[in-house]
């Protein structure tokens, strides 16, 4: 735990801060858009009905008890101390009293009030490092650890009610079978198609300001019932938001309870769910405006991962009308553009010709870059669709010399590996099954991996570091990403998404010169 934030050491003052801070983030964008969702709700929730709950969506006894065994171990406890252990270790009745619980409260749509209270951890964000400069409140982001069994029942909701939190193909995020890594695919196919033909291509990569803590808690309640959720459900929810309360934890200070107006809890089961809901109707706005990217009749104008918005156009002009398209729904939502944190970048044979910069509804401009982050991969702005893995390199140096800094001289060899293998390869390695790899590239990474076993081994001879990456099964970079492109190209193909499956025949070329 960092002992200086702000330069105040004492942990219960430090907590105060971040209780300002949060609760600062916990504010509506725009007073005027927040009034006009509040006005539409009002009116569609005046005559609202919403499907019947019916049988099919009675929570029981094997549904609660498959999620309390499918539960993370080792995860932190709510208020209440109790945590996921807890529930798996107890008696096999528990799953029977929990069902009938959830049911009473669908019923009822009603949650305890327990269920409404968190409290907030404050982690560093990864962008930043706490040796390199001082600091702030401003380097954290709040991840909330809510009671363990409201956990359950959101998951039993998830369960029963999942037709009601779909979302379009474009969005990648909080799917099964899905992931940053099919994002990026899809991405480097729609950027290769165009580049195949002679195109440039032109991105635009977008960043809410504070997304998941300023989400507009009627307009939410709008998406929902435009999707016909039961009306019982919906109340429970309404109830369930009005009762959010949470505190700052740091050390072992908890600051006293404050709010939530809006947002939502990032650390929840349904938050990303929800989310998701709210922001979708973005996709279909751009979606429906025809301008953007087409590759097999298919419109690929926007990809989603969560919050993170990629644009993608043949022209800075149509760049331009899907940046006011998607503003516009975003400005109904009552969200907003971190312009400054946003960037476009151009890939094709004109990448490096000089263009306006777009610039948003109220007039603030987007700037050109060379380099973009998208989903933690950098790419770069080339003839080709090309990555840059020195920003890996440099998170996967940190993550050893903090292992090998604090056991390196107590622990074994085995251990170290085994820690190794599990806390900084996966570091290294992100992402790299989707994207492309030379020679060079390759040699680089291999050299990371190699430096650390010398390390390890305290040896500079090449080839006892051979035979040591043989003994403890570490295999070439090469090698290794070939391993997880076969299977990532495999699981690629069976995706029940339309965007993904207009690229099976690549996906297929791409499986067979590995």
């Amino acid at each position: 735990m960092l002992s200086i934030v702000d330069g105040i050491t004492d942990p219960k003052i430090i907590a105060e801060h971040f209780v300002k801070h949060f609760s600062k983030a916990c504010s509506n964008n725009s007073e005027a858009a927040a009034a006009r969702l509040k006005n539409k709700y009002e009116q569609m929730r005046a005559s609202y009905c919403g499907q019947s709950v019916g049988e099919p969506f009675r929570f029981d006894a094997e549904l609660v008890e498959n999620v309390i065994a499918n539960m993370k171990r080792g995860k932190a406890a709510g208020l209440d101390g109790i945590s996921a252990e807890h529930l798996q270790y107890s008696h096999y009745i528990l799953s029977v009293v929990l069902s009938k619980l959830f049911n009473m409260m669908i019923l009822i749509s009603y949650v305890p009030a327990s269920f409404g209270q968190s409290y907030t951890v404050p982690l560093l964000k990864n962008s930043n490092s706490a040796y390199s400069k001082s600091i702030t409140v401003n380097d954290f982001r709040g991840i909330s650890i809510s009671p363990v069994i409201s956990k359950v029942f959101e998951h039993c909701i998830l369960d029963r009610y999942a037709r009601y939190f779909c979302t379009s193909d474009n969005q990648f995020g909080f799917k099964k079978e899905h992931g940053c890594s099919h994002a990026v695919y899809t991405l480097r196919c729609v950027v290769d198609s165009y580049l195949a033909s002679g195109s440039t291509i032109n991105l635009c990569a977008l960043d809410l300001t504070k997304a998941f803590d300023k989400m507009n808690h009627q307009g939410l309640f709008i998406k929902l019932m435009e999707r016909g959720l039961p009306e019982k459900v919906l109340l429970l929810l309404e109830n369930w938001f009005n009762i959010g309360v949470t505190c700052v934890k740091w050390d072992t200070v908890y600051s006293a309870f404050f709010a939530l107006t809006c947002g939502i809890r990032q650390g929840g089961v349904l938050s990303p769910y929800l989310f998701a809901v709210f922001i979708d109707s973005v996709v279909q706005r751009v979606q429906a405006s025809g301008i953007g990217c087409y590759v097999k009749f298919i419109c690929f104008n926007i990809i989603l991962y969560a919050d993170d918005i990629l644009l993608l156009a043949p022209s800075v002009t149509a760049l331009q009308q899907l940046l006011h398209v998607c503003e516009t729904e975003l400005a109904c939502l009552d969200m907003a553009i971190n312009v400054g944190k946003s960037a476009c970048m151009r890939i094709g044979s004109r990448y490096n010709v000089k263009c306006m910069n777009i610039s948003t509804l109220n007039s603030r401009e987007i700037l050109w870059s060379d380099k973009i982050k998208y989903l933690g991969i950098d790419l770069i702005a080339a003839r080709v669709f090309k990555c840059s893995y020195d920003n890996a390199k440099r998170k996967f140096y940190r993550a050893f010399n903090a292992i090998f800094g604090k056991v390196g001289r107590t622990a074994s060899e085995e251990v170290i590996i085994q820690l190794f293998k599990s806390k900084c390869l996966p570091v290294l390695y992100y992402g790299l099954e989707a994207c492309p790899v030379n020679r060079d590239q390759a040699r680089s990474l291999d050299y990371a991996v190699h430096s650390c076993f010398r390390k390890i081994f305290a040896t500079a001879d090449q080839s006892v570091v051979e035979q040591c990456m043989i003994f403890f099964e570490c295999h070439h970079v090469q090698d290794t990403v070939g391993e997880r492109k076969r299977k990532f190209l495999h699981k690629f193909r069976m995706l029940q998404n339309h965007l993904c499956m207009a690229f099976n025949d690549r996906a297929t070329a791409d499986l067979e010169l590995q």
